[in-house]
């Protein structure tokens, strides 16, 4: 009986999911997620302000649009956007920001490297998760790729609101050419799920982008896509959730007027333990920065390994 408790748990231990685990483990993940998930809540205030300073008068004249966008802000970050129920950001406050001017550009300036350090810091994280070393590349080369990066995410925010709108267009269009309410049966059920769908595609394309071109991990098509995939459908899930975060942090009185950024902080800190795991099974489905048993000599003096 011993022996086949033992064997057992030999067998677990070698599944990919236990050495998924234990790479992130061995490599300081939780760690790094936390350290991340500071730096993340500013470079999201930072880029939010950005955005909608230099592009925010497109948004400020109410359209479905701007309504997909607010959507797709508020789902993918729970609490972030204050549209009546508590957030940390007003949305009227938000939509009246300018950066025209001296101070609005040199601030708009120092938020944006804000933005940008963030994707430096995550880039290094996931190259030390997959065993690869810091990237050697030009400083001035690696900041202006995490300045594409970062125009590259808010396009896709953008992109995913859009998509989003558009479904929920072509649907209602199926519905009225079918004679269906859209509002009734499995209709509303479906608008969601086809609009779940098209945030999990986005999400999936997004963190691939991020581990192949951002922090530059070269692996096998297969490990790619079963590691960005596999985050894509965890981080939906939290989507899903997010709003039990938020409620749990509230419910403790002690905590209660600090709600919301507590709830950003284990928001932010599960999105970076979902990355960071992401690129820990990419990594180990790649077979990248496995450990090698080498045979080596010691000094016969000091005991060092020649």
């Amino acid at each position: 009986m011993r022996a086949r408790f033992k064997a057992i748990v030999d067998w677990a231990q070698q599944t990919r999911p236990a050495r998924v685990l234990r790479r992130y483990a061995e490599a300081n993940g939780p760690i790094l997620a936390q350290g991340l998930s500071w730096q993340a809540i500013f470079a999201t205030f930072a880029a939010l302000w950005v955005a909608f300073a230099v592009a925010g008068f497109w948004f400020r004249q109410p359209s479905p649009l701007r309504d997909a966008l607010v959507e797709a802000l508020t789902t993918t970050i729970p609490g972030l956007l204050d549209t009546g129920d508590g957030g940390a950001i007003r949305l009227d406050q938000l939509l009246s920001v300018d950066v025209l001017g001296w101070t609005g550009a040199i601030a708009a300036v120092g938020l944006l490297w804000t933005a940008i350090g963030w994707l430096g810091a995550a880039r290094a994280a996931v190259r030390s998760i997959a065993g690869l070393p810091r990237d050697a590349g030009a400083f001035v080369l690696l900041k202006l790729r995490d300045a594409g990066l970062a125009v590259a995410f808010g396009i896709a925010v953008l992109a995913s609101a859009a998509l989003s709108l558009g479904s929920t267009a072509l649907l209602g269009t199926v519905y009225a050419w079918l004679g269906t309410d859209e509002t009734t049966g499995l209709a509303p059920a479906l608008t969601r799920g086809v609009s779940a769908v098209v945030v999990l595609a986005v999400d999936w394309l997004v963190l691939w982008c991020f581990l192949r071109f951002g922090a530059g991990v070269r692996t096998t098509r297969r490990a790619m896509l079963e590691g960005s995939g596999l985050g894509a459908l965890a981080l939906g899930v939290l989507k899903l959730s997010g709003g039990l975060l938020l409620g749990g942090a509230s419910s403790n009185p002690l905590l209660a007027s600090f709600a919301v950024i507590i709830g950003l902080l284990i928001w932010f800190n599960l999105v970076c333990q979902v990355i960071l795991i992401a690129a820990a099974w990419t990594a180990e489905a790649g077979g990248l920065g496995r450990r090698q048993v080498v045979e080596t000599a010691a000094h016969p003096e000091t005991g060092l390994a020649m």
